[in-house]
């Protein structure tokens, strides 16, 4: 378990290169020496992007400050009444001795005078000196062509939300005019969307989802429930900065590694304002199980594309919570570092810039959220988690509420939740970028783990969230969900199989004439499966070891099909040569001799030894994981998947001449050479590389 760092994170460059800093006045610094007792000082306002940061040193004694915000004219004359727009209060950032409050709701590009009052209980205090400032207007050159796009949430001024034929015609602008993006199909809805995906890399993204992959990728899913559109329009406007902004930040990301947008993955519900999509399924409860076009469209991308890192973004209907309420992967069958380093990111980094920026991140459900946050495999967060992403649940808060009182104002709500996500996005993009070597060592730990298949497995279970953001804890953490009787496997198996009816066998789960089968939805994920003669076999021994058996294990509170577990045939000590044919599993197991596959045989070798070579020709499958073998491997001309992760290998390594999928050769230190040549699919790494004294040649040669 790796430590959470605690040192300070860089701040979002884009607000800081925008920002424009008004303070006190000459003026105003006089009156400020002649205050009345307990008056609000310093204050000072910081532009940002569709935002204002205001901050001041605190009152000693104060409840909490009101924010008060005028619009005025270019010589500060009113223009319209003052109106309350917020009230901070202490427990609302990790550091309260320097408060901060993120103004919102306003047209970007309109000038306003603020002002904020200490409060004691109810009692108001004296207003602070005013200080004006004209807002950022929205980005991009309204005369330079691509800049000046901008969708129909914007010209309406908040007034309608962006259509899906104006979507389409904003996306497709974007990618006419900027060679930075490639806007992709990645599927269709059930009633026949497109489901667009932008491609965003500099100087123009990578040609293939492979080489996109080796850029070790970010994803923001923006819009999976259809009437939570806030998320999904400020991932549009940002996806024009990325694709014309020449601004150092946008450069340098751009430069790095690839930003993969999906603007609207349910444009089903979004057309009809539901929550689901056109057969009511939520879709968020369907990301493990696949059974709907959209989710599948999604899952398939997560397999080609392999981002490293995720945000999820939905809105929140309780207007008590904090303004972005967050949450990490919580099931148990993630890998440890995997929820570590996706917790480092909310704790250390988004609550860390909210105290900076003025917004108020917490966990889902930090102030009377109910029974939320939790489990479910079935939820993007947690799927991801069990993928091995690094990645966060963004929730806005669609309400105003104490807190945001000038809120019940449509067009300001509609406007605080857009640009509190903008904020976010923005935040996850910097994240990854100071961070990179710790998520992808996170995923690197996750996988090898994973493939390993060792420790229990738990069907229905979270980890515990603490009520943040501490010092100042929120009123409630999201509830945990601890495993109940007969949902854990203290006995994992080593594969499942199934029947041929089982994994080719139609299905009823999905729309009429869109469902897909057990065999599709696999695939999908990415998962080996071996065929042997009466049936199929699905190893543990691979990446997302902590998905397999949520959907096809009988126990599986929300699966696919019930599989036959296979339990080891070889565990301890086993002396002289071991001949493999049918499905030998080996775990924990020390084999003082060679070990033979013959063809059609299967081979799964999980934490255990081998003095001698391991010979494998013909064979139907190999998983060598978590191993050590003294002596050569040969793997050649199976007939299905081939996967050799973390073993150690003293002697040559070949795998040639294999007919399945790629074979995965990734994390495996080889005293000798690694040569790998005449398959059917080149051997691919998921970016772990081997560590190889000896030469790597042929299709291995990049590994």
């Amino acid at each position: 378990m790796r430590d959470r760092r605690t040192t300070a994170l860089i701040s979002l460059v884009l607000a800081a290169s925008l920002a424009v800093f008004t303070g006190p006045l000459p003026a105003q610094a006089e009156a400020a020496a002649q205050a009345e007792p307990n008056q609000v000082q310093g204050l000072t306002v910081v532009q940002g992007d569709g935002y204002a940061t205001l901050g001041w040193t605190p009152v000693d004694g104060a409840t909490d400050y009101q924010i008060e915000r005028t619009p005025v004219a270019a010589d500060d004359s009113a223009t319209g009444p003052a109106v309350i727009t917020g009230v901070w209060r202490p427990n609302r950032q990790i550091n309260n001795s320097s408060p901060t409050f993120a103004d919102a709701g306003f047209n970007p590009g309109a000038r306003f005078q603020w002002r904020v009052r200490a409060r004691f209980g109810d009692t108001a205090q004296p207003y602070s000196s005013p200080v004006s400032g004209t807002t950022t207007p929205p980005w991009g050159d309204p005369s330079i062509p691509g800049e000046n796009l901008r969708t129909q949430w914007e010209t309406t001024l908040a007034a309608q939300y962006t259509s899906d034929v104006n979507e389409y015609a904003y996306t497709a602008a974007i990618d006419e005019l900027s060679d930075r993006v490639r806007v992709t199909e990645i599927g269709r809805t059930a009633l026949g969307r497109p489901i667009n995906m932008f491609v965003i890399g500099y100087p123009t993204p990578a040609a293939t989802p492979a080489a996109v992959a080796a850029t070790s990728p970010l994803m923001i899913n923006c819009n999976v429930h259809g009437n939570e559109p806030g998320d999904r329009e400020g991932c549009l406007i940002m996806a024009r900065k990325l694709a014309f902004s020449n601004d150092a930040r946008t450069i340098d990301l751009l430069s790095r590694t690839t930003v993969l947008i999906v603007p609207t993955i349910n444009g089903d519900g979004r057309a009809a304002n539901t929550r689901g999509n056109s057969t009511g399924q939520d879709l968020n409860r369907d990301y493990s199980l696949i059974r709907q076009p959209e989710t599948f469209a999604l899952v398939n991308m997560l397999r080609e594309y392999r981002p490293v890192a995720g945000y999820d973004g939905h809105e929140f209907g309780n207007s008590s919570a904090g303004d972005l309420p967050m949450l990490p992967p919580r099931h148990q069958n993630v890998a440890q570092s995997i929820f570590d380093e996706s917790q480092h990111m909310i704790e250390g980094h988004m609550y860390t810039q909210g105290a900076k920026d003025g917004w108020w991140p917490c966990p889902y459900g930090c102030n009377g959220g109910g029974n939320v946050g939790l489990s479910e495999e079935t939820i993007l967060r947690n799927t991801l988690g069990l993928k091995n992403v690094v990645n966060s649940l963004l929730e806005l808060r669609s309400s105003g509420g104490t807190t945001r009182p000038d809120e019940g104002n449509t067009a300001n709500n509609r406007r605080r939740k857009t640009y509190s996500a903008m904020w976010t996005f923005n935040q996850f993009l910097d994240y990854h970028r100071a961070n990179l070597k710790e998520i992808t060592a996170a995923r690197a730990d996750a996988i090898t783990f994973q493939v390993s298949n060792t420790g229990r497995i738990v069907f229905r279970g979270s980890r515990p969230i603490e009520a943040h953001p501490a010092p100042h804890p929120g009123e409630a953490p999201p509830p945990l969900d601890a495993p109940r009787d007969g949902q854990i496997l203290d006995d994992a198996p080593c594969a499942y199989k199934l029947t041929e009816e089982q994994y080719h066998g139609a299905r009823t789960d999905g729309p009429a004439g869109q469902r897909t089968t057990v065999a599709q939805r696999l695939a999908a994920h990415g998962w080996k499966v071996v065929k042997v003669a009466d049936g199929y076999v699905v190893p543990l021994a691979q990446p997302e070891r902590g998905l397999i058996p949520l959907l096809l294990d009988g126990q599986g509170v929300e699966k696919l099909v019930d599989g036959e577990r296979l339990y080891p045939t070889v565990t301890g000590p086993h002396s002289g040569q071991l001949v493999v044919s049918g499905v030998t599993c080996l775990r924990d197991a020390t084999v003082t001799g060679p070990v033979r596959v013959r063809s059609g045989g299967t081979l799964i070798a999980t934490g255990s030894s081998i003095t001698g070579p391991v010979d494998a020709s013909g064979a139907a499958g190999v998983f060598l994981t978590d191993s050590a073998v003294e002596g050569p491997v040969r793997i050649a001309q199976s007939s299905g998947p081939v996967v050799v992760v973390d073993a150690k290998v003293t002697g040559p390594v070949e795998v040639s001449n294999n007919q399945g999928d790629a074979p995965l050769v990734a994390a495996n230190t080889v005293s000798g050479p690694l040569q790998c040549s005449g398959n059917a699919a080149a051997p691919v790494n998921l970016e772990l590389g081997n560590s190889v004294q000896g030469p790597k040649s042929g299709q291995c040669a990049s590994l």
